[in-house]
């Protein structure tokens, strides 16, 4: 797993490239991300595969702001990105919710 950072010339906005690779994803056909982007929506935000198998999306975000997300493999399995940013304790689960910093 992965994130990539892309700043605009006015550092307003941040696109940030989130990729689950093949392994990572463990051998799920689909992927989504949910966060506070989306409102949460774990079917708005599908990620593409790519031919090796890794799957990505890039996502418009405010710079200067931090956003909780986590990834839906196959609808099923919540994974957090273990390259993300920092951590913070889901509020509804007893789990983490992965962090990306603008």
């Amino acid at each position: 797993m992965a994130l990539k950072k892309t700043y605009s010339k006015d550092k307003k906005t941040c696109t940030v490239t989130f990729s689950v690779s093949k392994e990572a994803a463990h051998g799920a056909e689909h992927v989504t991300i949910a966060g506070d982007f989306n409102n949460w929506s774990s079917t708005d935000t599908p990620l593409t595969k790519d031919k090796s198998g890794t799957f990505s999306t890039k996502i418009k975000l405010d710079a200067g702001k931090e956003y909780q997300f986590r990834y839906l493999l196959d609808g099923k399995h919540w994974e957090n990105d273990w390259a993300a940013d920092k951590y913070i304790p889901a509020p509804f689960s007893h789990t983490d919710n992965s962090v990306v910093i603008c």
